[in-house]
């Protein structure tokens, strides 16, 4: 169980990271949580013509408006940079904030279960149409809301926590668990588009749904109970979507809720508004 005091001082220091937006005239305007796990957006300087973040190509909208992300293990800095139609070259430093994760030390387990030749069997044909669907690319406009919570609860687990196995690390928690009765309605946290809606359950994650909210950001909703909407769909931010359940390999009835922006694993609490 998640402490709460420690939760809420979690909180308060992730607020306190968040940088406030500037601008001028050749600046880039940011604004967001510059830490590990953390997203922002930004406006370009007028006049740009390719936008560079850590020396990869990423896109931004006709009115300059662009989202970046920090991976859970991201390095202290990272490096913008916007090409101007006039030749200049603007750069942005950023400085990014560590954050300590909660890891739990099992030195008496192995590290992987042995794998059942059923799940050997069925997990390629799962993880290729899970990579089919992030490589979709939609024209939903969530990306630039401020997300509201899918569901409301006790966090069981929380984004980056991991367990080392006989020295071992494990994969980190890629997303918030959120412990919930099953049945409890699912909604979409920012406007997008249904880019998966399994119809039989996964292996691991069970009833699988995930969104395109635009511009590389996504969310996936493990082990749901029922899925109310299809592949294509498009839906709007509160919109009930599935029902809380205990599919694939879970315990217990919980939302797994897990966003990532461009193969970068983000943290949900910090795309959430405040």
């Amino acid at each position: 169980m998640i402490d709460r005091r420690r939760f809420a001082a979690a909180m308060l220091a992730t607020t306190l990271m968040v940088r406030p937006a500037r601008a001028g005239s050749d600046a880039f305007a940011l604004d967001g949580s510059f830490e590990q796990g953390g997203i922002a957006r930004g406006q370009v300087p007028p006049g740009t013509t390719e936008l560079q973040f850590d020396g990869q190509p990423i896109p931004f909208a006709a009115d300059r408006r662009f989202l970046i992300a920090f991976d859970r293990d991201a390095a202290a800095t990272a490096v913008l940079e916007a090409k101007t139609g006039d030749g200049r070259t603007v750069r942005e430093d950023l400085q990014i904030a560590p954050r300590a994760w909660n890891i739990s030390r099992l030195d008496q387990l192995p590290k992987y279960p042995v794998p059942s030749a059923e799940f050997e069997a069925r997990r390629p044909a799962e993880l290729a149409r899970i990579k089919a669907a992030r490589a979709l690319q939609t024209k939903a406009e969530g990306w630039r809301q401020r997300f509201v919570w899918p569901a409301t609860g006790r966090i069981s687990t929380l984004f980056g926590s991991q367990r080392i196995y006989a020295g071992e690390p494990g994969a980190y928690h890629s997303g918030i668990d959120i412990a919930l009765p099953t049945g409890t309605p699912v909604r979409a946290p920012a406007d997008g588009v249904v880019i998966l809606a399994a119809e039989a359950p996964f292996t691991l994650e069970g009833n699988l749904l995930m969104l395109d909210h635009g511009m590389g950001l996504s969310s996936a909703f493990l082990h749901l109970s029922r899925i109310d909407v299809r592949e294509g769909d498009g839906v709007r931010q509160g919109q009930p979507i599935g029902a809380v359940g205990a599919t694939g390999r879970a315990t217990g009835p919980h939302l797994h809720w897990g966003s990532m922006w461009r193969g970068t694993r983000i943290d949900p609490l910090l795309i959430l508004g405040r």
